[in-house]
């Protein structure tokens, strides 16, 4: 099984990508699946340039930036989504990223990392009804990280109890993705 920990934010200096890394130091140490730190950023999706819709293009996509992104989120069984929360919402480039596909994102798992000033929890609950109309199953453990107390003086410095949450969602995205696979099979 390949499980993608997926980072969300395309801002400039995020804090997402600290957040990705110690998901992805945390997975990797497991031996049920392999993990592979994925950042949003990275592809330069533009917004929404596909001309047709992703649910009816089935795969059959126009724009080589959308068919590169096609091929990566095919590639993965299972997602940790890293996802910040913007002005009590999901952050647009990540929304972005889901809506460009439809059938890559079918019948997969995943699990939340959140964090902002109140650890992305309205984020993180808007996530779980987009992710249902793509078809994904999220799973209910979710780590929720705090500007203030999960941050010193700019650095990303998880509270201890952090890393035992964060092994419940690894379990349970790895457990459901395992169940969940079949039905793509």
């Amino acid at each position: 099984m390949k499980i993608a920990i997926l980072v969300g934010s395309t801002r400039p200096g995020r804090k997402g990508s600290a957040v990705g890394q110690w998901v992805y130091d945390a997975a990797r140490q497991r031996d049920d699946a392999d993990f592979e730190l994925v950042e949003i950023d990275d592809y330069h999706l533009p917004l929404l340039d596909e001309p047709v819709d992703a649910g009816a293009a089935q795969r059959d996509y126009e724009r080589e930036s959308t068919r590169v992104w096609s091929r990566v989120v095919d590639g993965f069984d299972g997602f940790v989504w890293v996802t910040p929360e913007y002005n009590h919402g999901v952050p647009a480039a990540m929304k972005n990223a889901v809506d460009l596909l439809y059938p890559e994102w079918n019948q997969k798992v995943a699990g939340f990392v959140g964090y902002g000033f109140d650890g992305a929890t309205r984020a993180i609950e808007q996530w779980r009804g987009i992710l249902a109309a793509v078809v994904m199953y999220t799973v209910r453990p979710q780590v929720v990280l705090h500007n203030f107390g999960d941050w010193t003086d700019g650095e990303f410095t998880p509270g201890e109890r952090r890393a035992g949450e964060l092994k419940r969602v690894l379990d349970h995205v790895v457990k459901t993705t395992r169940a969940i696979r079949t039905l793509r099979e």
